[in-house]
C-alpha cells in the first residue's frame, strides 16, 4: 500500500513539469496568435473593445491599442519561461476578464464578435454569436494560467536556468522516493 502511494507521488513529480510546460506553450500560442491577429489592425481591436460597452470611450481605446501588445509580450514570456509565474497570473487575469466581458455581453443581449483573434464589433444580420464556446475556451485557458502561476515553470524555462525559480521545500516523503523499488529497511536496536 505504501509503495503504491510512493509510486503515485513519483509519477506526479515526474509529470508535473511536463504538464506545466505544455500549459505554458498552449497558452502562449493562443496569446501570440490572438495578439498578432489584432496588432496589424489596431482600429478593429479598439472597435472590438468598444463593442462590449463596458469601459469609458478613452479607456476602451487605450485597452484596444494596448491589449495586442500585452498578449504578445506575455505569450513570449511564457514560451521562453521567463517571469513565468507573473506571466501565468497576468494571463489568468486576462482570461478571467475575457470570460466576464463575454458573459456580460451575452447577458445584456449584445450581438458582437468577441474580437478574440482580430476583428470584432457588431455581428452582421443573420450571424449568431458563439458566446458559450468563447466562454468555455477562455475558462480553459484561465485554468492553464492558474496551473502556470501555481506550479514551477516546467521544462525548458529560462527561470530555472537563471535561478529565478524559488527552491521547493522537500516534502515528508521525498526521501522515500529515492529507494522506491526497495522495501524500507528496519534497523533492529540492541
Amino acid at each position: 500500500m505504501r509503495r503504491t502511494g510512493l509510486r503515485r507521488r513519483r509519477v506526479i513529480r515526474t509529470a508535473l513539469p511536463w504538464v506545466t510546460t505544455v500549459s505554458r506553450l498552449v497558452l502562449a500560442g493562443v496569446l501570440i496568435v490572438a495578439g498578432w491577429g489584432k496588432i496589424a489592425t489596431p482600429v478593429l481591436s479598439v472597435q472590438a473593445v468598444k463593442a462590449y460597452q463596458l469601459l469609458p470611450e478613452s479607456v476602451a481605446t487605450a485597452v484596444g491599442y494596448g491589449l495586442p501588445i500585452m498578449e504578445i509580450v506575455v505569450g513570449v514570456l511564457l514560451v521562453v519561461g521567463l517571469l513565468t509565474r507573473a506571466a501565468g497570473v497576468v494571463s489568468a487575469l486576462l482570461m478571467l476578464a475575457f470570460v466576464i466581458g463575454i458573459a456580460s455581453a451575452w447577458a445584456r443581449g449584445l450581438r458582437i464578435d468577441c474580437g478574440c483573434f482580430g476583428g470584432g464589433g457588431q455581428l452582421p444580420a443573420g450571424e449568431e454569436p458563439s458566446y458559450l464556446i468563447d466562454i468555455l475556451r477562455d475558462f480553459g485557458l484561465f485554468a492553464l494560467g492558474v496551473i502556470i502561476a501555481w506550479f514551477p515553470p516546467g521544462r525548458f524555462a529560462l527561470d530555472s536556468v537563471l535561478g529565478l525559480t524559488p527552491g521547493r521545500d522537500p516534502g515528508p516523503y521525498d526521501d522515500d522516493l529515492e529507494g522506491d523499488d526497495e522495501e524500507p529497511v528496519v534497523k533492529e536496536s540492541d
